[in-house]
């Protein structure tokens, strides 16, 4: 494995667990938003993950047979898509609200705040993580340089 690849593994998952915190942050900033221009309550979304290759297809055949069979390559991640949860809201009775039904209930998002503050620490922690990867890769790479001089 090359440095470079570690890098791209660690860059790619920098941006997935950046899109991931922008996503929660939406999701925790409407947590009490019971109209959306679409009508309804806001409803919590969540990202999606594929893992993506950081090598070249040249790179990924050579690897491989420079290793042999079963080599696995290196592969990074990426948001593959942001989709909709689908588990219902809680409703609540509270006739005064502005968005009370003719019987005074409230359809509330299907946010739970203290499950959205979990994965923002967990994405938090990963990101963190990430980026110590980096600095590792960094300074790996200033010491070869160093035996090199």
């Amino acid at each position: 494995m090359e440095m470079t690849d570690s890098m791209a593994v660690s860059v790619t998952a920098l941006d997935a667990q950046r899109q991931r915190l922008n996503v929660i942050s939406s999701n925790l900033a409407n947590a009490q938003s019971t109209h959306t221009p679409g009508g309804g309550p806001y409803k919590r979304r969540d990202v999606v993950f594929q893992s993506t290759p950081v090598a070249s297809p040249f790179q990924k055949a050579f690897r491989q047979v420079s290793t042999g069979p079963g080599a696995h390559a290196l592969d990074g991640v990426k948001v593959l898509r942001v989709q909709e949860d689908r588990r219902p809201g809680q409703v609540i009775y509270d006739p005064r609200h502005p968005d009370a039904d003719k019987k005074g209930f409230v359809k509330m998002p299907n946010i739970n705040v203290m499950e959205e503050m979990v994965n923002m620490m967990g994405a938090s922690r990963s990101y963190e993580a990430n980026v110590q990867a980096i600095n590792a890769t960094r300074t790996m790479w200033n010491k070869a340089l160093e035996i090199g001089r």
